[in-house]
């Protein structure tokens, strides 16, 4: 357990992003945070495939043909996990235009911190589940993996948690407090992926339903969340580049260094 501070990774990203409202004053540059999102995109993309999927089929392999069916089950339950959790919670996207007072903006961003914390949740897990298929010995799953995994996480967290802590400092509330809130929605992810592998030798025989299903809703929110933030406003081909940048880095460092 000498590498457990690797599942604190993506909680750091989220920690730096809720920083910002010390030293911004308006918010992320739309550039920085579509190169942000395209970097992070490429690595969870890579990532959900290279860690997540292929391992998924490695471990399932005594299925002969039919080794997909866990991949297959898993990474629709991870994608319908997090439509559910779209359809519960409001959708909201932090490049909303509309002109709100600051109560509005308050009642907005309370919403938007619970949503980001849910989706949170599962990307926890991804780290868990990766951490606690080393642990248990998997040799389609490698420590590389499993860190790589939690600083594309870290690095998708940061506009998050700007996207929280900005809102409401905006809102009237103090930088302390905004700051505060903002750690909040990231606490969930250490606090899942201990969970995981606190579980790990009970969960070894459903280890591949489990990395697909983190696969599922990594590339849920990748496509959701991540591919229009990249895509907007005049910087999209920054996104682009900086995609195929996170991707090839991403795959590089799992296929070398595993």
């Amino acid at each position: 357990m000498e590498n457990i501070w690797i599942i604190f990774i993506p909680f750091l990203g989220t920690a730096l992003g809720a920083a910002c409202v010390y030293f911004m004053k308006d918010g992320i540059n739309l550039r920085l945070e579509s190169a942000l999102s395209g970097f992070a995109a490429g690595v969870m993309v890579a990532a959900s495939v290279w860690s997540l999927l292929i391992p998924s089929m490695d471990q399932a392999g005594h299925m002969g043909g039919w080794s997909f069916v866990p991949a297959v089950a898993g990474f629709w339950a991870g994608v319908l996990f997090l439509l559910l959790l779209d359809h519960i919670i409001p959708h909201l996207h932090n490049n909303g235009t509309e002109d709100e007072g600051p109560a509005s903006r308050l009642g907005r961003t309370a919403k938007l911190v619970l949503a980001v914390t849910l989706h949170n949740i599962p990307e926890g897990m991804a780290v868990g589940v990766t951490f606690a298929g080393w642990l248990t010995g998997s040799e389609s799953i490698t420590m590389s993996g499993a860190l790589a995994l939690a600083i594309g996480i870290a690095i998708q967290n940061f506009p998050e948690g700007a996207i929280i802590s900005m809102p409401l400092r905006s809102s009237g509330a103090s930088r302390h407090s905004s700051f505060g809130y903002g750690l909040l929605s990231g606490i969930v992810e250490p606090a899942g992926s201990v969970l995981t592998i606190l579980l790990a030798s009970a969960i070894v025989p459903y280890m591949p339903y489990l990395l697909s299903f983190a696969a599922g809703a990594m590339l849920y929110v990748v496509v959701e969340e991540l591919i229009p933030e990249m895509s907007s406003g005049h910087h999209s081909n920054v996104g682009t580049i900086m995609f195929a940048a996170g991707f090839s880095l991403m795959m590089a460092l799992d296929v070398a260094l595993g």
